[in-house]
């Protein structure tokens, strides 16, 4: 199989060309040069924001597929699906569940009402509207039989540069009183990134099309599992403390960015990023590997680095301030003093 990857060099991009070269395919990476692409890809340089950025991909080469991973202005979507479409057999878009319009009930499918007001043809706007109109590029490059939109919701896993799963990290292995918002057996839904890169090369082999929910099912992970293998692999010194969602609410303490992953049980929020219909990925092969591996992994990558992961500059930071933490633990728990 011969694959293009528009932006190849990070997190999700990254990982399907890693993926992509263990199965044997010939891999060809169109990045900015910002980042070097992963060794045995072939890179390609361009800027999707200036004039001529697709002048690399000028000629009559041709790949079975195309994995894009764009964010922002959908009509850069547009403009290479246009220069593609007579030249590979398919076009998956990693898109997001940030699509759906809002609010989202709990258990919704890909036939779930989108966002409205996206346009293939738009500059940067909302991420939501932005990746809608990313699918609505795509579909009209290459048409609804030949365009993969993959919806995914929460990604965890080596090469993170949102801060997520790195902050959880970090935190606990400072050890000490930790924040742990609960209830401790909350369900999550997220998926590995590995797992998700995968799922994108067995679906271009099989010549899927359309949208798919991509994380993993509602409770193969609970925040409880999540961040005791936190504390395990960084070293066991951090204790858990697990404070209710009233207590971590009130605190004026913001759910998924200061205490990332976390949002709270019976909120909007919780029914959209954590209770989605996965069934159409399951019965198309989705494979899920236990969280225990997912943040092992992490964690190993982020010692390799030296222990600060990269942050995406497009997205919000996440994390709580220590001295706010220290104030809701000495508030709820009575500890005394700072935390680590």
């Amino acid at each position: 199989m011969r694959l293009l990857v528009l932006g190849g060099t990070e997190f999700v991009g990254r990982a399907v060309v890693e993926s992509a070269l263990g199965r044997g395919w010939e891999v060809t990476v169109l990045h900015r040069g910002r980042h070097p692409a992963p060794a045995g890809a072939r890179s390609l340089h361009g800027d999707r924001t200036a004039p001529d950025g697709l002048a690399a991909l000028a000629g009559s080469e041709e790949w079975h597929a195309v994995v894009d991973t764009w964010s922002a202005a959908p009509r850069a979507v547009r403009e290479a699906a246009r220069l593609l479409r007579d030249r590979a057999g398919r076009y998956a878009y990693v898109s997001s569940r940030s699509v759906y319009a809002w609010p989202q009930p709990a258990g919704s499918a890909e036939d779930a009402p989108v966002v409205a007001d996206a346009s293939a043809d738009a500059d940067r706007s909302e991420y939501p509207r932005d990746k809608r109109g990313g699918e609505l590029a795509a579909i009209e490059g290459f048409g609804t039989d030949r365009s993969l939109l993959v919806r995914a919701g929460l990604i965890l896993g080596p090469y993170e540069n949102v801060g997520r799963l790195p902050w959880w990290l970090n935190r606990t292995a400072r050890g000490g009183p930790v924040l742990a918002p609960g209830p401790r057996d909350l369900p999550l839904q997220y998926i590995d990134v590995r797992d998700l890169a995968e799922w994108i090369l067995g679906a271009v082999e099989r010549e899927l099309d359309g949208p798919y929910n991509l994380v993993g099912p509602q409770g193969h992970a609970t925040m409880g599992g999540l961040l005791d293998a936190c504390v395990r692999v960084t070293g066991g010194s951090a204790e858990l403390l697990w404070t209710g969602p009233d207590v971590v609410l009130g605190a004026g303490i913001e759910p998924w960015t200061q205490l990332p992953v976390w949002v709270p049980p019976g909120s909007d929020m919780y029914d959209a990023l954590h209770s989605g219909d996965v069934s159409r990925a399951l019965a198309t092969g989705l494979e899920c590997r236990p969280v225990e591996e997912t943040v092992a992994d992490t964690w190993k990558w982020l010692r390799d680095i030296g222990g600060t992961a990269p942050q995406r500059p497009d997205r919000t930071s996440h994390g709580l301030d220590p001295e706010l933490e220290a104030k809701v633990l000495a508030t709820a728990w009575g500890v005394p003093g700072n935390t680590p």
